[in-house]
């Protein structure tokens, strides 16, 4: 069986860099918001080009955090999309705003920039969360430029774009703050749970490093009310060394990508980008099910990235939304193919073979 993602592999890779890394903070004896943490933050923040970088625990509380830290207020909208891991909506109901959810443009699954906009004409926006769909930026230049003109925030989700770029920008730079999730199947991902808040504003780095323990300025005293989610020191150890390899970790990707888009000729692909880093290599079909079985009989794994969109869940069809044409035609679609970097060419070539037989 070919699997769809495969985390382990990446470990194998790169073993005896990871295992001397835990070993060292395993020996050093500081387990939380210590050297490794604060080496981590540097580094990714001078990949990134941002000022700033705040580990916390997971990608939910980074959302969550980056809202609040930017001003976002309970009550306030916040608009974004339903094609999305939950997560996003999560983050911004768990901050006390309101989610209005816009339809995605269908060839890039990200936020449709026209619809977009029709919502910040008529209604009063807190922020704007442009999610950064499977390795594919949004229309960043775009939605910075409404943001402009409509006085709201631009908030990214960099969940599953480590290394994506438009130009030579990369995402989680666009925003006045964004947030990245190192859940192990990400392109740069952790061994276990964690999460980064990002900016280059000074004060909402400050807020968010208040936020994510307590509120602390001294141990044992709030300045403001906070909350504990911190990247522990093992986490941020093992994604300095992960961190090495982003880029050519991301360049294999397109070259598996590129060797699917020329081999699935019959098949709906993925709209191209030269920033695209194939978090997910996603492909579309009519019947997308019964193609799922044929490749899971051939020993191909797949998944789908995402089965039901958040506003027909039963947790969140309460939210408000327009019609979202696109983003219930793309759940009845999708099929993620196998991508992770360790892929091998044979396992691909396999992967084109059986969805051509």
């Amino acid at each position: 069986m070919i699997p769809q993602t495969d985390p382990r592999a990446n470990y194998l890779a790169h073993k005896d860099e990871i295992d001397r890394a835990i070993g060292g903070v395993l020996e050093r004896g500081r387990y939380i918001l210590g050297p490794e943490v604060e080496a981590f933050e540097r580094e990714f923040a001078t990949y990134l080009g941002v000022g700033h970088v705040i580990g916390v625990g997971n990608g939910t509380d980074a959302l969550r955090l980056a809202l609040e830290s930017a001003g976002v207020h309970p009550g306030d909208t916040v608009v974004t999309v339903s094609h999305t891991a939950v997560a996003t909506i999560a983050a911004i109901e768990l901050a006390g705003a309101i989610p209005l959810l816009v339809d995605i443009d269908s060839a890039t699954f990200t936020i449709d920039c026209e619809l977009l906009e029709d919502v910040l004409r008529t209604r009063r926006v807190s922020a704007i969360v442009p999610v950064h769909l499977y390795g594919r930026p949004a229309d960043m230049e775009t939605i910075v430029e409404l943001a402009r003109r409509y006085a709201t925030r631009v908030i990214e989700d960099c969940a599953q774009s480590h290394g994506a770029s438009i130009g030579s920008r990369k995402t989680g730079s666009f925003g006045v703050t964004a947030a990245f999730s190192f859940y192990p199947t990400k392109n740069l991902g952790a061994l276990g749970d964690g999460g980064a808040i990002v900016t280059n504003d000074r004060g909402i780095a400050e807020r968010a490093r208040l936020l994510r323990e307590y509120g602390w300025t001294e141990r044992y005293v709030s300045r403001i009310p906070g909350m504990n989610t911190r990247l522990d020191e093992l986490q941020a150890a093992i994604l300095r060394v992960k961190l090495r390899y982003l880029d050519a970790e991301n360049a294999r990707r397109r070259e598996i990508a590129g060797a699917y888009s020329k081999g699935l000729g019959k098949v709906r692909l993925p709209a191209d980008h030269a920033g695209h880093v194939y978090h997910q290599y996603v492909i579309r079909s009519k019947d997308r099910d019964a193609l799922r079985a044929k490749l899971m009989a051939g020993g191909v794994g797949t998944l789908v990235h995402f089965p039901v969109p958040v506003h027909l869940q039963p947790a969140y069809v309460r939210l408000e939304h327009g019609p979202l044409p696109e983003t219930e035609s793309a759940a009845e679609e999708v099929l993620s193919l196998p991508m992770y970097p360790e892929l091998g060419d044979a396992a691909v070539e396999r992967v084109i073979q059986e969805l051509a037989g």
